[in-house]
């Protein structure tokens, strides 16, 4: 109903409301989780009904969007992205991307050009920023379908990067602000949609 009559409600405050209003009538350590499942195991069903793919789902529900509307509409875009001939190469790179950066010892930096040795790398950097310009505009406006067909021109610049650049590299800085970078380009993807499951 939420989604049919386009209506943004955030199911956690709700649910969290309506647990609460039962106070000592019932045990409600864990119970509002358990009725968020409940409902979004329900909105796998209808997916799954409406011929989406599992993955395209899953790749949603990882960031756990509160509102039915919202995870809807970035389902959608999804849906559209996958159909993108830049889609599956992207959705791999942000797998590896995952695995690497799950890997790599915890650093929270700024990407710092001053330690790029490689083109590819100028070029990566300045294509992320780039793609933060032009997206952030439409994530204001949940347009996730048309961010991530802009997204899909990182596809030759990611493509170029990983050609070109051994991220672990010897030295630490330079390792780190590789890392950094990657960072920076998976956060794009994940203000919309964990791709990687689609990979």
């Amino acid at each position: 109903i939420l989604i049919d009559k386009q209506l943004d409600l955030d199911l956690n405050d709700a649910v969290a409301f309506a647990v609460n209003a039962f106070g000592s009538k019932v045990k409600s350590a864990g119970l509002a989780d358990a009725v968020l499942e409940f409902i979004f195991d329900r909105l796998r069903a209808r997916y799954e009904d409406e011929g989406v793919e599992v993955a395209t789902y899953l790749s949603v529900r990882a960031l756990k969007p509160g509102s039915a509307l919202d995870f809807d509409q970035r389902v959608q875009a999804v849906q559209a992205f996958r159909k993108l001939p830049e889609a599956a190469a992207l959705a791999s790179v942000n797998k590896r991307v995952s695995n690497l950066l799950s890997k790599a010892e915890p650093s929270v930096k700024a990407v710092e050009a001053r330690y790029f040795d490689n083109a590819a790398e100028f070029s990566l950097n300045s294509a992320i920023q780039q793609a933060y310009a032009s997206v952030q505009p439409l994530m204001e406006k949940r347009d996730y379908a048309e961010a991530l067909a802009r997204l899909a021109a990182l596809r030759e610049p990611v493509d170029a990067f990983f050609e070109a650049v051994m991220v672990n590299a010897d030295n630490e800085d330079v390792r780190k602000n590789r890392y950094a970078l990657l960072a920076r380009l998976r956060s794009l993807f994940l203000n919309i949609a964990d791709i990687s499951v689609l990979g």
